[in-house]
């Protein structure tokens, strides 16, 4: 482990090391990436900077699995890759993306570091406003299938989806735009239509149950809060590490 000063760092053996596993997509990887940096700067001032290990695969292979439903081999690929960054020396684990939380258990049992799950961290956000009723945004996948909602669930709130036409119009938001770098003003405004639905279905938040989201959508966007799972999920890694 890196020795930082006392002015500009924590002390020696100070910082855990985080292991992010991402680039899927690498758009919201690289934020990631910046905002662990920024916080350490903000809080330690001059130099200092945050202890990574960072592994970003090929989206486009994970993309298929998803697609294709073979999600053992895709939960294989990741654990893989998630003790590869073990071995390097990472203390503790993110997994840089929310759809790819389906594989979690996998990655729970399969290493000797702490996992932090995004959809815990998102929780307990959500409790920390008080909210028992959250709305969920993300991949098709993440809206419709048990994994996400259920384990927001075990933190005693309930998640509400947006309908089958929307959430195929957040697919494509996501992945034909979002992933691919692609800002739209069009898609922004329809997005602003799903949240404010699930508003009207009793949501005291939404999550923004996939990294990318938060590129595109902030607080003014909605008439309740917004938890921005990346920016959540990074900051309780920090913590994590610094603790």
């Amino acid at each position: 482990m890196l020795w930082r000063s006392p002015t500009t760092g924590p002390q020696p053996g100070g910082m855990k090391t985080i292991g992010m596993l991402g680039g899927m997509s690498w758009e919201s990887t690289a934020l990631y990436y910046r905002l662990a940096n920024e916080l350490i700067r903000d809080r330690f001032g001059g130099l200092a900077s945050a202890d990574l290990l960072v592994r970003s695969v090929d989206f486009a292979p994970v993309r298929e699995l998803q697609l294709q439903d073979r999600w053992d081999e895709a939960a294989g690929l990741l654990l893989r890759e998630a003790k590869a960054l073990e071995a390097a020396g990472a203390d503790l684990l993110v997994l840089c993306t929310n759809y790819m939380h389906k594989t979690a258990p996998v990655l729970e049992a399969g290493l000797g570091v702490p996992f932090l799950h995004i959809a815990d961290v998102a929780a307990r956000a959500a409790g920390a406003l008080g909210a028992t009723r959250v709305g969920l945004i993300g991949a098709a996948g993440t809206m419709a299938e048990p994994f996400y909602a259920e384990r927001v669930g075990r933190h005693g709130i309930d998640v509400v989806v947006p309908g089958d036409a929307d959430r195929q119009r957040l697919e494509r938001a996501i992945f034909d735009e979002l992933c691919q770098g692609v800002l739209s003003a069009g898609t922004r405004t329809d997005l602003r239509r799903i949240l404010a639905g699930l508003v009207g279905q009793g949501a005291e938040a939404v999550v923004l149950g996939c990294t990318e989201l938060e590129l595109l959508l902030g607080a003014e966007d909605c008439a309740v809060p917004l938890l921005p799972t990346a920016r959540l999920h990074v900051r309780a890694a920090v913590e994590a590490a610094l603790a």
